[in-house]
């Protein structure tokens, strides 16, 4: 399990590197030029190649790259071109926002997903399969900022229940986590449903049962673990795409996280601010992967990794 853990953690950096490069090269081929946005419309040439200067963009793309990944192997990950802080202060600053929304979305998805796969599976092919079945299918078509604007426009707008936007109380992520969620929770149910389905017709199953075990007590203690093994695959890889989906909901909702940050950072080519939260994100995304395989050993002991 140990020489697995570490073998992962080495993969860490060909994957880091690729996400780097890759970021590094599509922002550099966006049209505009973050010297003349910072120094304003009526700024002289003379200010707008000082700024240039200041920041090494008038530095080959070569040379900054590797400026940028030395830089960042010791911690460093430059100064923002719009605010002047450093980028690894507002990425700190920002990211307990994205973890409390990504946490409670998770939550809800975890929820609602693995109850509806649940009862989906024991009540195969009757109303609540069919309708739990067809409202996965809608959590998945909807787009994030379009389910988040249609919960603003019911529970905040007409119904005065929920605040529409900002940060301070539990209240605030009710339906950020609700938009962030809905997807993932889709594509848990319908993992669950598919998973329970298959372990509930194995022998062990079958022997269970006519031993004279209560329904309840074959589900969960014996359907149920076996079942999560490829379930979890989908949790570790949903958490990391809600990551990625908070862009949008953090920008709907108005909350001051990483996925707002990078926004205002690529709408102003901050350079530093993208590439920084850019690796924060696939680090995390790794990270829980890697949390994920780890987990497997305790769903399912005989699972072991050398």
């Amino acid at each position: 399990m140990l020489s697995y853990i570490l073998h992962r953690i080495l993969m860490l950096v060909p994957v880091l590197f690729g996400v780097t490069l890759v970021s590094f090269l599509l922002l550099h081929m966006v049209p505009g030029d973050p010297a003349e946005i910072l120094a304003g419309q009526e700024a002289t040439k003379e200010a707008v190649d000082r700024i240039r200067a200041e920041y090494g963009l008038d530095q080959p793309l070569a040379v900054q790259f590797v400026r940028f990944v030395w830089n960042a192997v010791r911690g460093d990950l430059g100064i923002s071109i719009q605010s002047r802080h450093p980028v690894g202060e507002l990425l700190f600053q920002r990211l307990r926002f994205t973890l409390q929304l990504s946490l409670a979305s998770i939550l809800v998805a975890s929820a609602m997903g693995l109850v509806a796969g649940i009862i989906s599976s024991t009540r195969q092919y009757s109303i609540f399969d069919n309708a739990s079945m067809l409202g996965a299918l809608f959590g998945i078509s909807m787009p994030i900022f379009w389910l988040g604007l249609l919960l603003i426009l019911i529970f905040a707008v007409r119904l005065h229940w929920l605040p529409s936007g900002g940060t301070g109380t539990l209240r605030h992520f009710i339906l950020p986590a609700i938009a962030l969620g809905s997807a993932s929770a889709a594509v848990i149910a319908r993992m669950t449903r598919a998973s329970m389905l298959e372990v509930t017709r194995q022998d062990y199953i079958r022997t269970a049962r006519a031993t004279g075990y209560r329904e309840r007590v074959v589900i969960f203690r014996h359907a149920l673990k076996n079942a999560m093994i490829p379930v979890l695959t989908v949790f570790g890889l949903e958490f990391g795409y809600m990551l990625g989906g908070a862009v949008l909901t953090e920008t709907v909702f108005s909350l001051p996280g990483i996925g707002r940050l990078l926004v205002e950072g690529i709408f102003a080519r901050d350079y530093p601010v993208v590439q920084g939260a850019m690796i924060l994100v696939a680090t995390t995304f790794v990270l829980v992967n890697l949390l994920t395989d780890v987990a497997y050993a305790f769903f399912d002991p005989r699972i072991r990794y050398e």
